[in-house]
This record gives structure tokens, sequence and C-alpha cells, in this order.
């Protein structure tokens, strides 16, 4: 059984680091909304940003991983034509089978990651996606900004998909405006302690304590924690189940932090 606090107290914390998938934003808009729209659209991103110096650096680093997960002998994975190869069909139709199988496989990889930033962008931009974030999330993120607290998004996906999912809201608007800075895994996974005593160095704040991480995965938590974080675990409606006597105080609503 999971034990939840009703109300819980921190007196040092001058920094919040947030997850978004089962923290700020239900897993459901990612599961359901995001990565379908970047497996249909990886295509026409790719034919129609195919000579651009973005998206050759995107395939480069595609290129990277898949002949990375080839020689490791991952289930799955297509080999791309040569990168001097003259058919581009060819080639986009090998990147997308890789990136669709990413997908599905839900790998926390940058390659894939910065990709979908580039695919969302587009539905961002059109109108045809808006970002959803908890309301109780806003209201604490508000809160927190009158205080002089800083606020932190930490992410397996990219910055760009970061600063659009929290720059168009359905509901708010563009929140962008209470955080302060983005970080994704160029920083480091997120289950690697080594990750949160970078993004420590980076806040500048004397000790690792005074930062606050949010998040709905153990295994980030215990890195976390591990690195001097506070940590609280978020849960919400469709996230995983936690490890019996995991040690860790949890919350159903950012109301519960008292900062």
């Amino acid at each position: 059984m999971v034990n939840v606090c009703m109300f819980v107290c921190l007196c040092v914390q001058r920094c919040v680091v947030m997850d978004i998938e089962g923290t700020t934003t239900p897993i459901s808009f990612v599961a359901d909304v995001l990565f379908p729209y970047a497996r249909a659209n990886a295509r026409a991103h790719l034919a129609a940003t195919y000579h651009t110096q973005q998206t050759r650096e995107d395939v480069a680093l595609l290129r990277a991983q898949i002949n990375k997960d080839l020689a490791e002998g991952v289930p799955g994975v297509v080999p791309l034509p040569p990168s001097n190869a003259t058919d581009q069909d060819k080639v986009i139709d090998a990147l997308v089978a890789n990136v669709q199988a990413m997908i599905d496989a839900d790998r926390k990889l940058t390659a894939l990651k910065q990709l979908q930033g580039r695919v969302w962008r587009r539905g961002f931009e059109s109108g045809e996606m808006k970002g959803e974030v908890y309301d109780d999330v806003v209201q604490a993120l508000a809160e927190w900004d009158t205080k002089g607290i800083k606020s932190y998004i930490y992410s397996s996906g990219s910055r760009e998909a970061q600063r659009l999912i929290f720059g168009n809201t359905a509901d708010h608007g563009d929140l962008r405006r209470y955080l302060s800075a983005f970080f994704d895994t160029n920083v480091g996974g997120k289950k690697e302690s080594r990750s949160y005593y970078e993004i420590w160095q980076t806040l500048g704040v004397d000790s690792p304590s005074q930062i606050l991480f949010l998040t709905d995965v153990y295994q980030e938590a215990t890195a976390a924690r591990d690195a001097g974080l506070e940590v609280l675990i978020s849960i919400r409606p469709g996230n995983a189940p936690l490890p019996e006597d995991h040690g860790f105080q949890t919350i159903t609503s950012f109301a519960q932090i008292s900062i």
C-alpha cells in the first residue's frame, strides 16, 4: 500500500525540478496524443525538411543510434542506406521504420526525443495540439514564483518539446513564464545519480538538499535522493505502481506541497 501524504512542509528548498509525464502532465496525454502524432507525422517532417541543416544533424544522430543498436543486436532495427545514398525515399523509409519502432518501445533516446520535438513543433504551431498540465501544477507554479522559488523541468523529452508543451497549454496558455530552465537527457539519464549532481551544479544552490525533485518514477526518485536532493513521488491516474516499502513521501497533488 502507498502512503500518500496529506500535506508536505519543506522549509529549505530554493528550487523545484519537475518531471513531466505522470507528474505535471497526465500519462495519457503523452501516450495518446504526443506519441501517436510523432509516429504518424515523422515521415512528412523528414520529407519536407530533409535537406535542411537541422534535419541533416537529426539524421546523423539517428544514424549513430541505429548503428549502435545494430551492433548490440537490438530487435527490430532496420539498417539505413549509406550516408551518401542518393535515394532519399529509401533513407526516409528506413528512418521512419526505426523511429516508429523506438516510439513503440518507449525508448528514452536523445536522437529519438530530438526528432519528436521537431515533429511536435509542427503540431503545436499549427494548433493541432495543445499541451496539458494539471490545474494544481499551474497554481503551485504561480505560488512558488511569487515566493521567489525557481522552477525547472527535467524530462527525457527534448528541451524543445518541453517548451512546446508548457508554452502552448489548452487551459492555461503559456506557462513558460514560471519556468527558469529546461533539462533533457543531454545532462544525463534520469535514472543516473550523476545527472542530478550535474543539475545541482548548474542551478548553483549551496546544497543539493535545497532542490526538490518531483517525479512519478521510483528509479528516478532513488537516483535523485542518492545525489542529495529532496524527493517527492507523484501519484497520478495511470502511473505505474510503486514497489512496496519504497521509502518515499508521495503526493497526489502539488497543492499538498508547502515551501
